[in-house]
């Protein structure tokens, strides 16, 4: 795209993106406000939370496949327009059965502007640049998950819980305002669209995550098994389906390439080990180091501040040099730096921890953007969106399962000590595997 419109597009998408975020997050800081007006168990109240990532991750790419057919742009806005009208819904809802339906409804909006995101940046740099586009959208990410939680609490001291779901809503406005006109519109492509695939998809994401989490959590052993079951089997009959369909829900088209499925599997398992981490530090710090949360938000910070430095970086980077080294390196450093937590010696300092969450996030950093470049640019134009699709869905993913993880391992009373940080560490290693594995020349040849 020509400038300076190709600069008011990138501001548009970054708006979005962060909207989608931030809204994520954010919340978690008002859960126990919210369960105390609403009268309901503070279980209860992370349903608001559960809620919306389980919606997100059902639905975005069924909201990919008919972003290709209606196209990139409008679907893009559409997301913001449906979040922005149950953003004023949250005010009428005073019971948690109605807050979860507006949560449910945010989160489809999001959905349908982070299904595209990254097929609009794909035609928004040109190729030369992508990598340094999407290391900017990656900045984005961990600058919202970084800002979601002091912006909650900044809301909460002034406003009631109401407005932490309008936080967000100004950066909605704006992104509508500036694509309007700015954003590119590749042409829609005029397949019908697959309803009954949607449904399939949306089940297969849906049950077995919620078997997961319920197993994690600790519920009645048969119906997590049953419910997972029932998710395994839809999932077999959905993948069947789509191996026949020329523009599936699910890029089975695309995971077919042995290039695009180690990136995947990469991905999938990089963000499993980052949440793992992330969200057993706490209990670990305050448990066994006498941490405040006040200090262990401080130590826990450097991890996105070096994302949003080396992200952009590698980036750039991997418009030059190829991802599978970068993610290699990255993953290696990531894979030394979670070790080194989970040794950590019995007396701690700040900077102790400081300087290895520091380098957690310059291995993450080096790998996560060069590995999207390489899914958006190895995908052919026409399943832009669809490839976007998956590295949305694959983060997501990821940190639910890890979330899910270690509510498994904090059951079993393991959650708060180092094997956390070593089951990240292994899955880091893993990483770094599949992404030295696409250095290999016959996957090279595979890909052209």
């Amino acid at each position: 795209m020509p400038t300076p419109r190709r600069y008011l597009a990138i501001v548009a998408v970054a708006l979005g993106t962060a909207l989608a975020v931030i809204d994520g997050s954010i919340v978690t800081v008002a859960l126990p406000t919210l369960a105390h007006d609403l009268g309901v168990a503070s279980s209860a109240a992370v349903l608001v939370v559960t809620v919306y990532q389980l919606v997100l991750v059902m639905t975005l790419l069924p909201c990919s496949a008919l972003g290709s057919r209606i196209g990139l742009r409008r679907l893009y806005q559409y997301g913001q327009l449906l979040f922005l009208l149950s953003t004023i819904l949250c005010f009428f809802a005073r019971s948690l059965p109605l807050l979860l339906v507006v949560r449910a409804l945010q989160a489809l909006g999001a959905a349908a502007s982070l299904s595209v995101s990254s097929a609009l940046i794909r035609a928004i740099y040109p190729a030369p640049q992508l990598g340094r586009g999407l290391g900017i959208n990656t900045v984005v990410v961990s600058s919202g998950n970084a800002l979601a939680p002091t912006l909650g609490g900044l809301v909460l001291s002034v406003a009631t819980w109401p407005w932490i779901f309008a936080a967000a809503a100004p950066l909605a406005v704006l992104s509508l305002v500036l694509g309007r006109q700015a954003l590119p519109h590749p042409e829609p492509h005029k397949e019908p669209y697959d309803v009954l695939g949607a449904i399939l998809c949306a089940l297969t994401f849906g049950l077995i995550i919620s078997g997961l989490e319920s197993a994690g959590h600790g519920h009645s052993p048969m119906i997590s098994v049953a419910v997972i079951a029932a998710g395994v089997a839809i999932a077999y009959v959905f993948v069947r389906r789509e191996l026949d369909s020329k523009m599936p829900i699910l890029p089975v088209d695309l995971l077919a390439k042995p290039v695009l499925a180690l990136s995947t599997i990469g991905g999938l398992t990089a963000f499993v080990a980052s949440m793992t981490l992330i969200l057993s530090l706490p209990f670990r710090l305050q448990q066994h180091y006498g941490f405040s949360p006040g200090e262990v938000g401080a130590v826990i910070t450097p991890w996105p501040l070096a994302m949003m430095i080396f992200a952009p970086l590698a980036g750039m980077l991997s418009d030059r040099f190829p991802a599978g080294f970068l993610g290699g390196i990255g993953m290696a450093i990531a894979a030394a730096a979670l070790l080194s937590l989970a040794f950590l010696p019995d007396q701690v300092s700040h900077f102790d921890l400081i300087w290895r969450m520091a380098l957690c996030g310059v291995g993450f950093g080096l790998f996560l953007a060069p590995n999207a470049r390489l899914i958006v640019h190895s995908a052919p134009h026409e399943r832009a969106a669809s490839a976007g699709g998956l590295i949305s869905t694959t983060r997501l993913t990821g940190q639910t399962l890890g979330a899910t993880l270690l509510a498994a391992l904090l059951s079993f009373g393991i959650g708060s000590n180092k094997i956390p940080a070593l089951i990240a560490a292994g899955l880091a290693i893993l990483a770094g595997i599949c992404s030295v594995a696409r250095l290999s020349p016959t996957l090279s040849a595979r890909r052209r």
